[in-house]
């Protein structure tokens, strides 16, 4: 008896799937969006539709410090997988701005922790608003189907190359 050949699949919107995974096609995707992503126009409309002028660490930093307790400097850098130097002078700008405040860290008397003062969850608010309106935007013409297939996977392929990332792991 033969073997059976895969086929393609048809995706919720009836484009057929490839029958075997195309890394080429799946690298290109991403590294078009992470030139759309990383392209000043992609991030000043934004802040200037929040009413903020904060650089794209700044923002990112801010809308990281509003979900969680107060923070030493270069804690956001790793968790957001971004070089360590320019995310550690980002809280000097955004202290300068009124967003967060230095406070010393219970752990280490030599050290500092970065908190948001009362203004800060409004602007972290007012990022996250403008950018989940982009991403309700851009993909609204697509079916609920692939909406929820992309919910499911994207996440999970973004925690696979962090973690390749974290882990040292080179290509």
């Amino acid at each position: 008896m033969p073997t059976p050949q895969p086929t393609a699949v048809p995706a919720p919107t009836g484009v057929p799937l490839p029958a075997s995974p195309d890394p080429v096609g799946i690298e290109r995707a991403l590294a078009r969006v992470t030139h759309l992503v990383g392209r000043v126009r992609q991030h000043e409309r934004p802040m200037a539709v929040a009413g903020l002028s904060l650089d794209r660490a700044a923002a990112a930093i801010l809308r990281h410090a509003a979900g969680s307790d107060p923070l030493r400097p270069g804690a956001p850098a790793a968790r957001l997988s971004v070089e360590t130097s320019p995310a550690t002078r980002q809280p000097g700008r955004l202290e300068k701005d009124g967003y967060v405040q230095r406070v010393p860290d219970p752990e280490d008397r030599r050290a500092r922790r970065v908190r948001l003062t009362e203004a800060g969850p409004t602007a972290a608010d007012r990022i996250r608003e403008v950018d989940l309106r982009g991403m309700r935007v851009a993909p609204a013409d697509r079916p609920p189907e692939d909406l929820r297939l992309l919910a499911e996977l994207f996440p999970r392929v973004v925690g696979d190359f962090v973690a390749r990332a974290e882990a040292g792991i080179e290509p």
